[in-house]
């Protein structure tokens, strides 16, 4: 999983922070690591011979910025070689324009045209869907079922071929953003090469997305480059980044070719389709969190108001300070996805347990609090053994979920302070990555 790379490379980083001095047995060793996690990755292994070479050559032979000591000098060389490796991403912008979306079989192409046009739809852009695609049972259900959800207008047929239902399509919807979803095959072969080139010349459209299952790893390039060669692929989507060992091999792969990226999928949820940003993706990779989006995120979501960042950053908690966060970052999306936008991954250890927030426990919180003093919610330390007993039949709860609470608290207090100092303050360490 992508998950486990950005494990294993935070534990690359840690180790260099903790590191007594920087030698060239310290920089062999973290070389090594790297190479280990990317190769596990199914990261093709030239390239990461490559990669590992001029990480090496770099942390010897260049100086460190002023003002940067060693440990940060090559954090940030490893930082922007992977940035390099992982390539440019595709412009998409936010105006009227035609989508076409072409794939293979079993990618997650249909479930993909939903969560763009939910991409689109949370910018502001009025998004339409044609569904061409007349060989896959149930695709017309599948996909209308997806657009009634999130209400974007649709256009299928079930009876009709592929070319008159995007006539059809293009002429019935009216929106900003028409995205049409075409068949995919098994495989790339001569039929779905002129189908492609049929719907292609018929469309002419602004973007052409080839949609690629992370699962292929560094066959993804492959693919990459044959659809590229029928119609001239603008950008790629990965898919099920969330859920494959070979994600690394699929991003790396499409930078190798003409192509680039530009979504990925993080997730089953409509809302779980990102900008691809290689600076972004790579910072949170690392554990340095990604501010912006998480930003970006609050913007475009209810919570814009509640979600104050900077108090975030600055770490001061309270128990209120903690449950208003929570209730605004619920409103994000799933608590690990928004977590991880938050640079606590040098020096702070977040366990799987910190991000199982429910909204259901959020309301047990809720309910634990309203049974508090303002004193106790000011500073729980105070609340012990006989406190516990009086908040318990207050709320009607357990002593064991009172101390859950207490011991959440702790956790996020302790991961709250990483983002403001501590022996490698990580905001400074962020702004020197991007010199």
């Amino acid at each position: 999983m992508i998950d486990n790379l950005g494990i294993s490379l935070q534990n690359v980083v840690k180790k260099i922070v903790r590191a007594r001095r920087i030698d060239p047995h310290t920089i062999d060793e973290m070389v090594k690591d790297i190479q280990r996690s990317l190769l596990q990755a199914d990261v093709n292994v030239g390239l990461v011979m490559g990669l590992s070479k001029r990480i090496r050559e770099r942390s010897l032979k260049e100086k460190p910025l002023a003002g940067a000591n060693p440990r940060e000098h090559v954090i940030r060389i490893v930082y922007q070689e992977l940035v390099e490796v992982i390539g440019k991403s595709t412009d998409v912008p936010l105006k009227n324009q035609k989508i076409l979306l072409v794939g293979l079989y079993g990618g997650g192409k249909t479930t993909t045209v939903a969560k763009l046009a939910r991409y689109f739809q949370r910018k502001g852009l009025k998004p339409a869907v044609i569904c061409a695609d007349s060989d896959r049972p149930g695709a017309y259900d599948q996909l209308k079922k997806l657009c009634d959800q999130i209400n974007v207008l649709f256009y299928g047929e079930n009876d009709s071929d592929t070319l008159t239902i995007i006539k059809n399509g293009l002429k019935e919807l009216k929106g900003d953003v028409k995205i049409i979803d075409t068949a995919g095959r098994h495989s790339l072969n001569s039929d779905l090469i002129k189908e492609i080139k049929q719907v292609h010349k018929l469309v002419k459209p602004d973007q052409n997305f080839l949609v690629i299952d992370g699962a292929m790893g560094q066959l993804a390039g492959k693919y990459a480059k044959d659809f590229d060669d029928a119609i001239g692929i603008t950008g790629v989507i990965i898919t099920k980044l969330d859920g494959t060992s070979k994600g690394g091999g699929a991003l790396s792969a499409i930078s190798e070719t003409n192509s680039s990226i530009a979504f990925i999928g993080i997730g089953e949820k409509l809302d779980d389709l990102e900008r691809f940003d290689p600076d972004r993706f790579i910072s949170r990779l690392l554990g340095m969190g990604d501010i912006k989006s998480l930003i970006e995120r609050a913007e475009e979501s209810s919570a814009a108001e509640d979600l104050d960042v900077e108090s975030m950053i600055r770490g001061k908690f309270t128990l209120k300070d903690m449950y208003k966060q929570l209730e605004a970052i619920s409103k994000l999306g799933p608590i690990k996805q928004v977590m991880q936008m938050m640079p606590i991954g040098l020096g702070v250890e977040v366990s799987d347990e910190a991000y199982k927030v429910t909204k259901d426990r959020l309301s047990r919180y809720k309910v634990i609090m309203d049974s508090m003093t303002d004193e106790e919610m000011q500073d729980p330390r105070i609340v012990g053994s006989s406190r516990i007993k009086r908040i318990t039949l207050g709320s009607g709860t357990s002593s064991e979920d009172v101390r859950e609470l207490l011991k959440y608290y702790k956790m996020m207090k302790n991961a709250m302070k990483g983002l403001r100092g501590g022996k490698f303050p990580m905001r400074k360490l962020m702004k020197r990555f991007k010199t």
